[in-house]
């Protein structure tokens, strides 16, 4: 199996996305193209460029919403699981970087709001150019009741139609507006039904200790969930690396045909044959661990 070729979208105020990051620099089956940042400051820059150069990976392109945000937007955890990284403005607009890594054969993953992926639509039309994508595999969204059999909805979503969704609500139209968009190959949501049962926990953290030794993303993932545990015994929703891993070997999710739909601040989705939008329903968590340890 060739490597999929992959465009990772990303944010820091949460240890999954750099996690995530971590996971696609060195996976077998990943070719990481460019990575885009929200809202993409210095601080951020820095960060990614730093993972970057642990790597030794020149190749890749980074992009950013907006170099000039006042704010880090990078948590605490990530300072004190990798220590500080200096500041940089490396990084192009993110809307060109996605425009020029995007075609047929690209999966586009992303976890956080989809602000760049509507600048990068945007952009497309403006500059009367096609906007092709291969896949979108994007962490957000909700389906429930009508969508996930009872036996399958989480004990804290259980009997609901709609949720807030912090990912796609952070830029609804773009999300509305992709559903309609004739350049994406297929769309994949991977939501909280599913998503807030994946923990990160001691019992994964023994299979990474058992599995580091293999490459530096594995290793890397190990130490900042080593730090994040020592404070935090329950665990780590692990969100974004479930996303990844399905953009990966889509086989890990069981999906529904479905429209995504927008009722004030919630999500939620109806079952819609021939829409090429799927979301999903559950997962095969060893396929999962697998996938993420490869």
């Amino acid at each position: 199996m060739n490597p999929v070729p992959i465009v990772w979208d990303m944010e820091t105020s949460d240890p999954d996305d750099f996690l995530t990051l971590l996971l696609l620099l060195d996976h077998p089956k990943v070719k990481l193209k460019a990575v885009t940042i929200t809202p993409g400051s210095t601080a951020q820059v820095g960060l990614v460029r730093r993972a970057l150069e642990w790597f030794g990976r020149t190749d890749i392109s980074v992009g950013a919403r907006d170099i000039t945000w006042p704010k880090s937007c990078v948590s605490g955890w990530h300072r004190g699981a990798y220590g500080e990284t200096p500041l940089s403005s490396d990084a192009r607009p993110a809307a060109e970087v996605l425009l020029e890594s995007f075609d047929k054969d690209t999966t586009y993953v992303t976890g956080a709001s989809n602000q760049n992926l509507g600048a990068a639509m945007a952009l497309a039309e403006a500059r009367g150019t096609p906007f092709v994508l291969g896949a979108w595999v994007a962490q957000g969204g909700f389906a429930g009741e009508g969508v996930v059999p009872a036996e399958k909805q989480l004990a804290k979503f259980k009997g609901l139609v709609t949720c807030p969704s912090f990912n796609l609500g952070g830029a609804p139209k773009p999300v509305l507006a992709a559903q309609q968009h004739g350049g994406f190959g297929i769309r994949r949501f991977v939501s909280k039904n599913v998503c807030h049962g994946v923990i990160y926990d001691a019992r994964m953290h023994e299979q990474f200790t058992a599995a580091k030794h293999k490459r530096l993303g594995l290793e890397l993932i190990w130490k900042g969930m080593e730090h994040y545990l020592r404070k935090n015994r329950s665990g780590k929703a692990f969100h974004d690396p479930l996303a990844a891993a399905c953009a990966i070997d889509p086989g890990i999710g069981v999906w529904a045909e479905v429209e995504l739909y927008r009722d004030g601040h919630a999500w939620g989705s109806r079952l819609q044959p021939g829409s090429n939008t799927f979301i999903i329903v559950d997962y095969a968590k060893q396929r999962f661990i697998d996938t993420m340890l490869a």
